[in-house]
């Protein structure tokens, strides 16, 4: 997926295994985020940004939607363990990080892996992406802010 293109309106299955769909938050922009996993510094933090100033986003009209290859259980003890208030979809066959084109090739140690690259796309209220922060673009601690000021 790239600027311009338009989202399909399913997306997944969230942490209680009822469909995410992007007509489920009519007039919002969507703030789609996809992280690597559950409960570790980077995503924790980043998760954490977004959970801090959600008062904030919704204010400006985005909602906030999660996206791991994480199963259902996992994300819902990583909401409850750090209460936080949005919906994470567990995209354990990576079917929805491919469609968007964040399930990439990862070197670590010399070793190299397939995994999620962390991008978030900010998709407006017709379904259409308007913005992208991919890898280091995204600041984990600092990421609803980026969010806010682009």
């Amino acid at each position: 997926m790239k600027l311009g293109d338009q989202v399909p309106d399913l997306l997944g299955l969230d942490q209680d295994g009822k469909e995410v769909r992007l007509s489920d938050y009519p007039g919002k922009k969507i703030v789609l985020y996809f992280y690597p996993k559950d409960n570790t510094a980077g995503c924790t933090a980043q998760a954490c940004s977004l959970r801090d100033a959600y008062a904030e986003l919704r204010a400006a009209g985005y909602e906030i939607v999660g996206v791991s290859r994480d199963s259902s259980r996992s994300h819902r003890s990583f909401i409850e363990k750090h209460q936080l208030p949005f919906r994470l979809i567990a995209d354990t066959d990576t079917e929805l990080n491919q469609n968007f084109g964040v399930w990439v090739e990862k070197s670590m140690y010399g070793r190299k892996y397939m995994g999620t690259e962390r991008t978030t796309f900010v998709i407006d209220a017709s379904g259409t992406i308007e913005r992208i922060l991919r890898g280091r673009e995204v600041s984990t601690s600092t990421h609803a802010a980026q969010i806010l000021n682009p």
